[in-house]
């Protein structure tokens, strides 16, 4: 989204600006030092005002002949975006594991008397093949498609669509609050997108993603001591909802969420359906409601209620006591390997294979290693 035109904070003359060459146009990451400029110049011309450098966030600028021409930023990919969604194809069960293949141009902004034919595109080119390497180096995994949403009340996206962006369609209008989404919608906003790679539609959407692709810990699952202390954590927390109709315990709808949520489920509907899921047994081990000889779990909207209101310090407070109390710290490791004598591949490879145990956490690691056949 490009700024507002204003006073040139530019030493170089418009006659100047005029004859630059694009291809001497060089787009590189903003350096610390140079954070305090970069933020200045977002509040006093674009319309969005600054934007905080919060978690994985890039921030870069354009130069020609060490003249600042553009500023970009790009950030986290937004949590839900149903045109975005459709047009990748992916199920909501694997949406949130894969949101950080996504990134967010967040910020775009063309300097006041800088507006050159073909900079913009010529400035989202750079950006793309930047971000390609840049991103992995910072952040350790690679992306696979950029998006922007264009307000069309001040934009019609034409830059995006020079650098062939693809228009997928308009969110909804809705925007998110600290009390939740907002109850009415405002100016739906018009969402491009843009592949970085010619694959990156299929490897979204498809039902296993490939390993190199993958991030983070993986999911783990809890077993009924885990369950069952779960809720203790939650019991001295101040519940944020009225008195009056609340049927489910503070401590069991919160014991659900992170249950999911540790078990790989992302997102509201996920953590419902996941809940759904749930057998007698495993809703008694969470102290669920227990209503006419059945133990009933919370539903979405009671969980968003609760999760959006609740304190997040409290809430980070006790999941790190849990953490601390099921999180057992080896102090010594059963280590064995053996060598598949008969398991020779039909490459010549004989497989080596290495377990580990920890004597307190009982946790078993392995690993398997192919070796040519001597």
């Amino acid at each position: 989204m490009a700024g507002q035109a204003g006073i040139t904070p530019l030493d170089m003359p418009l006659s100047e600006a005029r004859r630059l060459n694009l291809r001497e146009i060089v787009l590189q990451p903003v350096a610390v030092h140079e954070e305090g400029r970069f933020q200045a110049l977002m509040a006093a011309h674009h319309y969005l005002g600054a934007l905080a450098k919060i978690g994985h966030t890039l921030w870069y600028v354009a130069t020609w002949n060490g003249q600042w021409l553009a500023l970009l930023s790009f950030s986290a990919a937004a949590w839900k975006c149903a045109a975005r969604d459709v047009w990748i194809g992916w199920d909501f069960r694997h949406q949130y594991d894969r949101l950080h293949l996504v990134a967010n141009n967040s910020r775009f902004l063309i300097l006041p008397e800088c507006h050159v034919a073909n900079l913009a595109s010529r400035v989202l080119a750079l950006s793309e093949r930047r971000l390609a390497s840049d991103w992995p180096e910072h952040f350790g995994y690679p992306l696979l498609l950029l998006e922007t949403f264009v307000d069309p009340r001040r934009f019609h996206g034409t830059i995006y669509r020079a650098a062939n962006w693809r228009y997928v369609g308009d969110t909804r209008g809705y925007r998110r609050t600290r009390a939740g989404y907002s109850f009415a919608p405002s100016a739906a906003k018009r969402v491009f997108v843009r592949p970085l790679y010619a694959h990156a539609q299929a490897c979204l959407s498809s039902p296993v993603l490939d390993p190199q692709y993958r991030h983070g810990a993986p999911n783990i699952m809890l077993s009924a001591e885990q369950m069952v202390a779960l809720p203790d954590v939650f019991a001295d927390m101040t519940d944020p909802r009225r008195g009056q109709g609340r049927l489910h315990p503070l401590p069991a709808v919160l014991a659900i969420a992170a249950g999911a949520t540790l078990c790989g489920m992302r997102g509201y509907k996920a953590i419902s359906l996941w809940a759904e899921d749930l057998g007698q047994k495993a809703r008694a081990r969470f102290r669920c409601c227990y209503r006419g000889r059945r133990y009933l779990v919370p539903s979405r909207t009671v969980i968003r209620e609760v999760l959006t209101r609740v304190d997040p310090q409290e809430l980070d407070q006790a999941l790190q006591r849990w953490n601390a109390e099921q999180g057992a710290t080896d102090e010594g490791l059963a280590i064995d390997g053996k060598t598949m004598c008969n398991a020779i591949d039909a490459d010549g490879r004989q497989a080596h294979i290495l377990g580990v145990v920890g004597h307190q956490s009982q946790t078993c690691h392995t690993q398997k290693k192919s070796a040519p056949c001597p």
